[in-house]
């Protein structure tokens, strides 16, 4: 008798089954051995100027169509090769394939040297002359600025401590605001004694800010794992999967100064009180003005929502837009999220303020 259409619909699920486990049990060979990490950020990309650890990325096009250029500036907290996790999962390659001339501000893996390395270094000494550095590379007047996570932090002290700041627009992604609204990062922030934790380099320890993050999400990992074990036969989720997780491990120390900040920053909630103390000068975000972009996730567990959705109404810009999506901290950057909305958001917002080059 011929089997019936149930049967061979039972057998080819069998067999699919069969086929997976083999792929499973390859795969876990190659991860077990560590031989299989996919190779990341891997745009081409040029040093445009170096300071200490600090370097300043131009990614190569030859398809550059829109001015000004575009800065971005990463966070402090880990590496900025999720920015350009992997060809087809980039927000670089995104960027470079709209038409943009993009540069990204890389803080490097500080050391002893950046210790006592506080926010104004970054805000007032690098911030300014890196701007200056790609004006004159790209001979453009203005700079399109771009801030992620802390970055953003960054970004906007810049931008309100340099009212004159050569700034066509400026966006912020996962950016905080209300810092006593941070949840428990910001219980972890206010109620460590940064002493205790630092290492013989001043710093605090990679492995110290791992484990905070960890914290946020504390099954977090079990959950990856069963996922993992589901699509393990997929070498593309292997592949996605090991070049994620690879970032969210590969933390890098915060120097001391900056933490310290931060725990005062927590305590004293100072963009929420209008109290907001830069280089010695008190500064205001109701003074920025250029046009302004944030993107919030709702899913975030590291800047929660409740803290960057107060930063739309302390910035002065009367051009401001909030982009709040169903996404994760990561999650607006990169897959599908990233490609379907936020991607295509930012690249329009940045275009209607850009010019097409001749």
């Amino acid at each position: 008798m011929a089997p019936t259409p149930n049967a061979m619909s039972v057998l080819d699920r069998v067999r699919r089954e069969v086929e997976r486990n083999a792929l499973r049990a390859r795969n876990g060979i190659r991860m077990a051995a560590g031989s299989t990490r996919p190779p990341v950020g891997q745009s081409p990309k040029e040093i445009m100027w170096r300071a200490g650890r600090t370097e300043l990325w131009r990614y190569r096009s030859d398809h550059v169509r829109m001015s000004p250029p575009l800065l971005i500036v990463y966070s402090l907290f880990n590496r900025s090769y999720i920015l350009d996790l992997r060809p087809g999962n980039s927000f670089v390659e995104h960027l470079l394939d709209a038409g943009f001339d993009v540069y990204l501000l890389d803080w490097g893996i500080p050391d002893e040297r950046d210790a006592t390395n506080r926010l104004e270094d970054y805000v007032d000494d690098y911030l300014p002359a890196v701007l200056e550095r790609v004006r004159r590379v790209s001979e453009s007047g203005l700079v399109n600025l771009l801030g992620y996570c802390f970055g953003g932090v960054l970004s906007l002290l810049y931008a309100a401590h340099h009212l004159d700041a050569p700034l066509r627009s400026l966006t912020t992604l996962t950016t905080p605001a209300d810092f006593q609204r941070l949840g428990p990062l910001g219980d972890i922030l206010g109620a460590i004694d940064i002493d205790t934790v630092l290492h013989v380099d001043g710093n605090v320890p990679p492995e110290v800010i791992l484990q905070g993050f960890r914290s946020l999400r504390p099954t977090a990992e079990i959950t990856q794992y069963v996922d993992l074990w589901e699509r393990l036969w997929s070498d593309e989720y292997v592949a996605a999967y090991q070049a994620m997780t690879g970032w969210a491990a590969e933390q890098v120390p915060l120097p001391a100064g900056v933490a310290r900040q931060l725990a005062q920053l927590v305590h004293e909630n100072p963009m929420m009180t209008d109290r907001l103390v830069v280089g010695g000068d008190r500064v205001h975000l109701s003074a920025i003005t250029v046009p302004f972009l944030h993107v919030l996730a709702k899913r975030d567990h590291i800047i929660p929502e409740a803290s960057s959705a107060a930063l739309i109404g302390l910035v002065g810009s009367p051009d401001k837009h909030e982009l709040c999506l169903d996404a994760g901290h990561v999650g607006l950057l990169v897959g599908k999220t990233a490609a379907r909305t936020t991607l295509p958001t930012i690249i329009d917002f940045l275009k209607e303020r850009s010019e097409v080059l001749a």
